[in-house]
Order: C-alpha cells, then sequence, then structure tokens
C-alpha cells in the first residue's frame, strides 16, 4: 500500500514538471498580479519554495491553507522581502488554533516601489513629477483536519494593485490539502492558488480631454477615455512531498521536493533540504528548476524560548536571481 502512495506520488510530481509542449512559451507573460508569485516565509523560500508538504505554521495561508491546521499555538508572523531593484514586500499573518481540528488564519501582503519619475513624449528627460506603484492583498482562511491522515484548507483573498491613479482589484480564492501517509515520516502536500475572475485597471487618468485645434478657440475639446484590458491573476498549482530522513531527539534531517503548474509559464520544480540541531539552529538549501534567473537558494533560522510556552524564531534566506542579482528575506515569528 505504502509502496502505491509513493509511486503515484512520485508519478503526480513528474506529470506537474513535464509541462512542455508546442506553445509552452506562449503562456509567459499572460497574467497579472505577479507579487502575489514573491514566496513568503524565509524559512520556506531558502528551502527553493519547496514548501506544500512542509509548511506547518502560519505561512500556510500562502503555501498551503491546509497547513494551519497543524499549529498548535497562537502565531503572529513578519516577513520582509529585499527584491529587485527598489522593489520592497512586507507579509503579516496571524494564526489561531480555534479548535482541535480546526485553525484560523489572517494574511496582509504589500508591495511597495520606490517613486518614479513622470516622463512625456514632450519631456522624455522627466517633467519633474513622480508617481508610485504598489500592491496589496488580503487573505482569511480557514483549515480542518478531516481524520488523522487528511487535511483540508481554504482561503479568500482581496487582490488590489494601484499604478498612480489607476487601480485594479479583485477577489479569488486557495485550496490545499495534506495527506499524512503513514509512512514513517512521508507527507504530501497540494494546493492551487489565486483561482478567481480576470481584474483590469480603471482610474480619473483614464479620461482624457483633447484639443485638435489648439489654434482655433472656436473649437471646442472633447474628452474620451483610454480603455484597458483585463488580465488573468497568476493561477498556480503546487504539488510537493516531505520526508524526515533523520530525526532524533537532538538532530533532524528533512527533504522535501515540489512541482508547479502556473497558468502564466512553463512547468517548474524545486529540492529543499533543513538539517535542525535541537530545533534550536537551523540550515536550509534549495535549488528551483526550470527558471530563467533563479536557483540556488540557502539560508538558516534560530528558535529561542524566552518564557515558558512561547517560542521566538528568526529565519533568513537568500536566492540567486541571476542577472538580477540576489534576493533576501528576513522572517520573524513569535508562538505563545
Amino acid at each position: 500500500m505504502y509502496k502505491k502512495i509513493i509511486i503515484i506520488t512520485v508519478l503526480a510530481l513528474v506529470i506537474g514538471l513535464v509541462n512542455v509542449s508546442a506553445d509552452e512559451f506562449s503562456k509567459v507573460g499572460t497574467a497579472g498580479a505577479q507579487f502575489l508569485k514573491i514566496g513568503l516565509g524565509a524559512r520556506y523560500t531558502a528551502l527553493g519554495e519547496a514548501a506544500t508538504a512542509v509548511v506547518d505554521d502560519a505561512y500556510g495561508l500562502y503555501w498551503n491553507p491546509a497547513a494551519l491546521a497543524n499549529i498548535e499555538k497562537i502565531e503572529l508572523a513578519f516577513t520582509s522581502v529585499d527584491w529587485i531593484e527598489d522593489v520592497s514586500v512586507n507579509h503579516i499573518a496571524f494564526a489561531y488554533p480555534w479548535r482541535s481540528d480546526i485553525s484560523i488564519g489572517l494574511g496582509m501582503t504589500i508591495l511597495s516601489v520606490g517613486d518614479m519619475e513622470i516622463t512625456t513624449v514632450e519631456e522624455p528627460d522627466g517633467t519633474g513629477r513622480t508617481f508610485d506603484a504598489n500592491s496589496f492583498a488580503l487573505a482569511a482562511g480557514i483549515s480542518k483536519r478531516l481524520t488523522d491522515r487528511f487535511v483540508f484548507g481554504i482561503n479568500f483573498k482581496y487582490v488590489s494593485e494601484q499604478i498612480s491613479e489607476q487601480r485594479a482589484k479583485g477577489f479569488c480564492f486557495d485550496l490545499g490539502t495534506m495527506l499524512y501517509t503513514g509512512f514513517r515520516s512521508l507527507r504530501m502536500g497540494m494546493s492551487i492558488s489565486n483561482l478567481g475572475p480576470e481584474m483590469s485597471f480603471d482610474g480619473t487618468e483614464l479620461d482624457q480631454t483633447l484639443n485638435p485645434d489648439p489654434d482655433n478657440p472656436n473649437r471646442d475639446d472633447f474628452q474620451y477615455e483610454y480603455s484597458t484590458d483585463s488580465y488573468d491573476l497568476p493561477l498556480m498549482f503546487r504539488i510537493g512531498l516531505a520526508y524526515d530522513i533523520m530525526d532524533s531527539d537532538r538532530s533532524r534531517w528533512t527533504v522535501s521536493a515540489e512541482a508547479r503548474d502556473p497558468n502564466d509559464n512553463i512547468g517548474q520544480f524545486s529540492l529543499g533540504s533543513e538539517y535542525g540541531w535541537n530545533e534550536m539552529f537551523l540550515l536550509r538549501g534549495g535549488y528551483k528548476f526550470n527558471y530563467a534567473e533563479e536557483g540556488l537558494t540557502f539560508g538558516g533560522g534560530l528558535k529561542l524560548n524566552p518564557t515558558p510556552g512561547t517560542d521566538l524564531v528568526f529565519d533568513y534566506a537568500w536566492g540567486d536571481f541571476g542577472r538580477l542579482q540576489s534576493t533576501h528575506r528576513f522572517s520573524i515569528s513569535l508562538k505563545f
């Protein structure tokens, strides 16, 4: 029975990875709200984002909503992402074990871009005025343990993007499951993220006035409005495995693998590894395959117990971003 589960799961991972067809590149760049794809939680990005079957805390709101059922304490978590160029991402999450079989959570993500100078056809070197852009997501999730081996979760999300005075907003949801196979520590996670309708930009700057003959004072201006195309949200299907190769009183070594099928790119695959000594000092590494720029990741963590029953966790992750250099993530979480 266990062998069948392993074989089926491995096949599912391979199918998720081998998503190469004749039009494999036609999907690239076809979805908006790309900030929803920026990984959250330094622990999980250090694992190469092979996280769907590993996540066991408030970051389940991002990776796999079913994972919320794994929490045993109230959790507050914060992540700061030093992304490429002047782009930064901040995320805060709260998770609460409502009952022994049900947990709930709330999360908020904000992407900010530094001020950019406005240019026009007449003033290509700049007008002296600036604009900014930002993206925002608010998530609420619930997870229920249906049996001792199977967990299900769902998130509901509000998404907003703004460029200068133009704004797009919409709603979507995530679904996730976790299966504990019963074969030692082997577990499998699956999730699908950002299921929802298309979004489109609207705003006052799309309303324009034109005078076709400015030298003629008797010629009236006429009003017109730019029309923007709608765009898909970045739908993502994930399936992953995790296994504890070693799990003693002092040492734990966990390995994980994950395949992803996004609606705006080709299939992707990740491997991750985490070693913990006394569950106090943690080292992590991973690799992301089939990405244009990203690849190697690594990081570490420190878990402290400032008071009995309280955990304070610090995590860091570094990620290679090829020609765009590297990214850094810092996370802190409090469990009580």
